[in-house]
């Protein structure tokens, strides 16, 4: 009915056909047993290249243990945690195999990490190797404050200065796209301004402009021309993450693209799906960096995947606690900002997307293997001969309300998905060949494998 894969053969953890229902073997004494799940789509698994865990060091805001079994429950079989918000920060060997080890016995799917560019380690070529040769698969650096005390703004210098050794190793730097500008209001409320403007989310909104985004653009496709053919940094690619302009900010990326910049962007779910006008008052777990932009935004970067111009989607799963998203208050301007959504990507995307005429092929594309191939996860994102048998089952039929009794698996059930009805809900899912999750009931112990470079 949907187009997609039929039936998929799994002998271990390994995909070894993928042929015609009618072809498909049928359960009996003695054969392989057979899982029919009738006119469900079978689907690779989601590659999630954008995610926040925060162990160790901030378990309270969320864990591999709790993030994992959320991911798994939305149809993810590969993800990638980044360098903050765990304490310490990413951004050296050290913090690295501190972090392996926190995540050892924790994973529900294969889990990858990105290490940290800081001005502290971004001229310093041996300790950025020495992280990259310890198992990061690349680097992520924001260009203005992130929050954190021990992750540092980069400058687009620092950028520049780390592409040589990311090209060494092939691999790229993802980065938060945002300079801080003046903006056209201040980021605080001004003496005599009501203390009611701070529930306001368009204050937020205005306080954070698209300015920010474009300069950061404009200024980080200028570094990536060195990862042209040719260039110093041949073989370092440029990721920007969290696109939400798909004006000027992206007019910048497709001219790169264009002049041979070796770059890829992506958006995140949470852009695709909320629009500002529909933002409650005081609701600040819709807050988010960049922020959620106008309708007409939405619909910019719909048309802009679907054109080819955005190259994928991540979640951005950036959780907290309930303190620090102020919901008394209901303060945008202090609220942490950051949006729990990794157990729903699957029907955030698919319900919007349906209704712009998204194929589940495009959906698959854009989640799984275009993730997987900037990733360079060659033995995920597909469901092909010799890789590995990451798959999910979900019925494109099937809605539901994420209510009061829905089941939520990461640590804090703060997220602007609450109380939205959805379209595509995952089935099962299987993690190398192994049923990790189903109809609400995960494996009895985690199986998941940290991934290391190719």
């Amino acid at each position: 009915m949907y187009g997609f894969s039929d039936a998929v053969e799994v002998e271990g953890e390994r995909i070894v056909s993928v042929t015609k229902r009618s072809e498909a073997p049928k359960t009996s004494p003695g054969k392989p047993r057979v899982l029919d799940y009738g006119n469900a789509v079978i689907m690779p698994g989601l590659v999630d290249a954008h995610v926040h865990i925060n162990e160790p060091g901030r378990t309270e805001w969320e864990g591999f243990l709790t993030g994992t079994k959320a991911a798994v429950a939305g149809g993810t079989t590969a993800i990638v945690d980044m360098p903050l918000n765990a304490h310490p920060t990413t951004t050296t060997k050290q913090h690295l195999d501190e972090k392996k080890e926190a995540a050892k016995g924790k994973l529900y799917i294969d889990t990858g990490f990105w290490g940290g560019l800081v001005p502290d380690n971004a001229y310093n070529a041996s300790i950025l190797e020495e992280l990259l040769e310890a198992g990061a698969l690349g680097l992520k650096s924001f260009m203005c404050p992130s929050g954190i005390e021990d992750f540092p703004a980069t400058t687009a210098q620092h950028i520049k200065a780390s592409l040589p050794v990311l090209a060494k190793f092939g691999r790229p730097i993802l980065v938060h796209q945002e300079v801080t500008d003046p903006p056209s209001q201040p980021s605080s409320l001004v003496p005599g301004e009501p203390p009611s403007n701070a529930r306001d989310y368009m204050r937020y909104l205005n306080a954070r402009p698209l300015t920010w985004e474009r300069e950061a653009v404009r200024q980080l496709m200028e570094v990536a021309k060195d990862t042209k053919p040719g260039g110093v940094a041949e073989g370092a690619h440029v990721h920007v993450v969290h696109l939400s302009d798909a004006e000027d900010s992206l007019s910048h990326i497709k001219a790169a693209k264009a002049e041979g910049s070796s770059v890829t962007v992506e958006t995140c779910a949470h852009y695709l799906s909320f629009a500002a006008e529909d933002v409650p008052e005081g609701a600040t777990e819709y807050k988010c960096a960049p922020p959620l932009r106008d309708a007409r935004h939405r619909e910019l970067l719909w048309k802009a995947l679907l054109g080819g111009d955005i190259d994928m989607i991540t979640t951005d799963h950036s959780p907290s606690t309930p303190d620090l998203k102020l919901f008394e208050e209901g303060d945008f301007l202090k609220a942490w900002g950051g949006i729990s959504g990794i157990q729903f990507a699957l029907p955030a995307t698919w319900t919007h997307g349906s209704a712009w005429g998204m194929t589940i092929q495009q959906m698959s594309r854009w989640w799984s293997t275009v993730p997987a191939k900037m990733v360079n996860l060659p033995r995920k994102g597909s469901l092909e001969f010799g890789k590995d048998a990451d798959i999910v089952v979900w019925d494109p039929e099937e809605s539901f309300v994420i209510d009061s009794t829905y089941p939520i698996y990461f640590k804090n059930r703060l997220s602007p998905y609450i109380g939205h009805k959805y379209s595509g809900k995952v089935i099962t899912t299987f993690s190398r060949g192994r049923q990790v999750f189903e109809e609400g009931r995960h494996a009895q112990k985690p199986c998941g494998a940290m991934i290391n470079p190719v």
